[in-house]
C-alpha cells in the first residue's frame, strides 16, 4: 500500500479529504469551531478610490452589530471584513471575490456574506454561494440580472443560481428602475438629444441599455451608444467628436473606478457644451476628486437609489445622528444601505432561531413589513426589496445636492 512521507496510508487521506469535502458541502452546522458564534463576513473593495465609500458601509455594518451588542438570541456575532479588491487593480478583481466566497462557504462559522460592492463581483459569488446555500445580501449591487431576466443578459438570473434556489438578497432598487427613471428626468430637464457611453461592465453596460431604451420610448433621440476602454488616460479625441454631433446630454453607464471622473473632465475640455447624467456608481466623494468640482457644478446629474444622508427622516435620520456621534463625521450616500443589510442579516438569525446556512436563508425570504433605517420594506419572491425611492441629485459648490425625487414618488 502505498503511502505519503510521513507513514499515512493513501487510502486514509482519501477518505479523510472525501470526508472533509462532505462536511464542507453541508449546511453550516457540524465540524463548527463554535456552535454558539455565527460569522458575518463582508466582502467590498477595501482597495482604491471606492474605499472611501466601502468605509462607511462597513461602519453602517458595524453600527447595526454594535447596537445588537454583537449578539443574536444564544449566538455571539463576530464579523470579518474583507477586500475583493488588490492595489494593482485598484479595484475588484475575480479571483479575490471567487477566494473570499470560497473561504467563506468552507468555513462552517459563516451564516452571512454581506456583498458585494459591484454587481460584475456578485456574479462570481452568488453561484459559488448558491451552491453552499449561504445567506448572500448586498447593500449596492443594482444590475437586474441578478435576481430578475435581463434581455441583455440571456438566461439571467437562473444562470446565477445553480441549486434553482433563491440565497441572494439585496437592499437597494435595481438599474431597471435607475435606468428608466433617469431618462425620464432627462426629458424634464428639456433634453431632446443625448449620446450613451458605457464601461463595458455589467453594472454599467446595463444601465446603459435601460436608460437609451427608455431614452427611445418615450421620445429622446440616442444619437450615438458605445462602450469606453477605462484604462484608457483620456477621452478628449472622443468627447470631441460627440460634441460634433450636438447633444443636450451625454450619459455614463459606469463608475468612479471606470473612469466617471475623466470623461466630466474631458467633456469640458473639448468645449462640449451638454449636461453630463451618471448613475449611483458615481455617487461618492472620489467622483467629485478625480472629475474636479469645477467640471461638475452645475452641470453634472446623478440618479441614486435611495436619498442624500442630509434628506433622511424619522428613522433614517437616526442612523445618520448615530454615525456622526461614532465615527465623527457624514455618512456617505451607501452607509445606510451597509447598516441596512447588517440589520437583514441579524433578523434574518434571530427568525430562523439556529445556526443553519438554509435555515438563515429561509427566514431572509420570510422578512415582511420590515422596519428599518430605510422605511418600511420587504424581500420580494426574487430577493429585491419593495422599497421604491429613487433620487436625482447634483453637484453645487463641489458637494452633492439633492434636486428631486425620481419616478413614481415624485408624483405624490
Amino acid at each position: 500500500m502505498k503511502t505519503f512521507g510521513w507513514g499515512v496510508p493513501l487510502t486514509a487521506v482519501m477518505v479523510l479529504s472525501l470526508t472533509a469535502a462532505l462536511t464542507g458541502c453541508g449546511n453550516g452546522t457540524g465540524n463548527s469551531a463554535n456552535a454558539k458564534v455565527i460569522k458575518i463576513v463582508s466582502s467590498l473593495p477595501r482597495t482604491g478610490s471606492a474605499k472611501e465609500q466601502t468605509d462607511t458601509i462597513v461602519n453602517g455594518i458595524k453600527l447595526a452589530l454594535e447596537e445588537a451588542n454583537y449578539k443574536v438570541g444564544e449566538f455571539k456575532i463576530e464579523y470579518e471584513d474583507k477586500d475583493d479588491a488588490t492595489a494593482a487593480a485598484g479595484q475588484w478583481t475575480p479571483e479575490r471575490e471567487s477566494i473570499i466566497a470560497n473561504e467563506a462557504v468552507k468555513d462552517q462559522d459563516v451564516m452571512v456574506y454581506i456583498g458585494t460592492f459591484n454587481s460584475g463581483a456578485a456574479k462570481i459569488a452568488i453561484p459559488i454561494l448558491n451552491r453552499a446555500g449561504l445567506l448572500m445580501i448586498s447593500p449596492a449591487n443594482t444590475a437586474v440580472g441578478l435576481t430578475k431576466p435581463d434581455p441583455a443578459e440571456p438566461g439571467t438570473p437562473d444562470v446565477h443560481r445553480p441549486t434553482g434556489k433563491v440565497n441572494y438578497f439585496r437592499v437597494v432598487p435595481t438599474d431597471d428602475l435607475q435606468g428608466s427613471y433617469a431618462a425620464d428626468w432627462a426629458k424634464d430637464m428639456g433634453v431632446k438629444k443625448v449620446y450613451v457611453l458605457d464601461d463595458n461592465e455589467v453594472y454599467g453596460r446595463g444601465i446603459a441599455l435601460v436608460f437609451a431604451a427608455h431614452c427611445q420610448e418615450i421620445g429622446l433621440e440616442v444619437l450615438g451608444h458605445e462602450s469606453i476602454d477605462p484604462k484608457s488616460l483620456e477621452f478628449k479625441s472622443k468627447m470631441t467628436s460627440i460634441k460634433a454631433l450636438d447633444p443636450d446630454l451625454v450619459y455614463f453607464g459606469g463608475t468612479t473606478q471606470t473612469a466617471g471622473g475623466q470623461l466630466a473632465k474631458d467633456l469640458v475640455a473639448a468645449g462640449l457644451d451638454a449636461k453630463f447624467m451618471v448613475p449611483d456608481g458615481c455617487f461618492e466623494e472620489a467622483f467629485i476628486e478625480s472629475a474636479g468640482p469645477e467640471n461638475l457644478n452645475g452641470r453634472c446629474f446623478i440618479t441614486f437609489g435611495g436619498l442624500l444622508p442630509s434628506k433622511l427622516e424619522g428613522a433614517g435620520k437616526e442612523f445618520v445622528e448615530k454615525y456622526k456621534a461614532k465615527y465623527k463625521n457624514e455618512p456617505q450616500a451607501y452607509a445606510i444601505y451597509g447598516y441596512e443589510a447588517a440589520q437583514a442579516a441579524l433578523e434574518a438569525i434571530r427568525i430562523a432561531g439556529k445556526k443553519d446556512r438554509m435555515a438563515i436563508v429561509e427566514a431572509c425570504k420570510s422578512i415582511k413589513d420590515f422596519h428599518g433605517a430605510l422605511g418600511t420594506w420587504s424581500f420580494d419572491e426574487n430577493g429585491d426589496t419593495t422599497m421604491r425611492v429613487l433620487s436625482g441629485n447634483t453637484v453645487t459648490s463641489g458637494k452633492f445636492a439633492f434636486v428631486r425625487l425620481l419616478g413614481e414618488e415624485s408624483k405624490q
